[in-house]
């Protein structure tokens, strides 16, 4: 399973997520989402697969400055299992509109998604917390943004992202959120 995930750099909401497989339709289901809950032009990178690109046409047809950020990695035979690979190139690649280049990155949404990984251990291999059955795993990512969202202040907003994108006036208490959720 893969999860999908957009971010707001500036008040870093994460305004739709998915799980689902890594595959076209998927793209178009989670970047249709994404779409019908966006108003206006927006600036939208994403890494290098492919699928991307008809799911952000059919969404946002011209009416979207996107650009694609491909990177390249080394292969070794002589890394192990659980090593990172390295990075040896990075290209912007504009796709529709007029992206500005100094905002063509996806170093916040890789940062979230490292939040996402230890906050739940449903993503850890090999333990017993890793989830076995995809329904329990979507829920559990859901709760957690819901909890990233409205409840968790944010280290460089000094708020809650829900907060700082003007969606809410106050830090939600896990009964608040629990009351929304039930």
């Amino acid at each position: 399973m893969w999860t999908w995930v957009a971010l707001d750099a500036d008040t870093k909401l994460v305004p739709a997520f998915m799980t689902g497989n890594r595959d076209a339709q998927s793209a178009r289901m989670f970047i249709d989402d994404l779409a019908s809950r966006l108003a206006g032009r927006i600036q939208l990178t994403s890494d290098g697969l492919r699928v991307h690109l008809e799911a952000v046409e059919g969404a946002f047809g011209c009416d979207v400055d996107y650009a694609m950020l491909v990177k390249t990695y080394e292969s070794s035979q002589e890394e192990t299992r659980y090593s990172p690979a390295v990075c040896t190139s990075r290209e912007h690649e504009r796709v529709t509109g007029r992206p500005d280049p100094r905002h063509i990155s996806t170093s916040f949404v890789e940062r979230q998604n490292l939040t996402m990984r230890m906050s739940m251990r449903r993503f850890t291999r090999l333990t017993n917390g890793f989830s076995k059955k995809v329904e329990n795993h979507a829920y559990s990512a859901a709760i957690h943004y819901m909890h990233y969202n409205f409840c968790r202040i944010h280290q460089t907003l000094r708020c809650t992202p829900a907060m700082e994108a003007g969606l809410s006036d106050h830090v939600w208490t896990i009964e608040e959120m629990l009351d929304k959720v039930l």
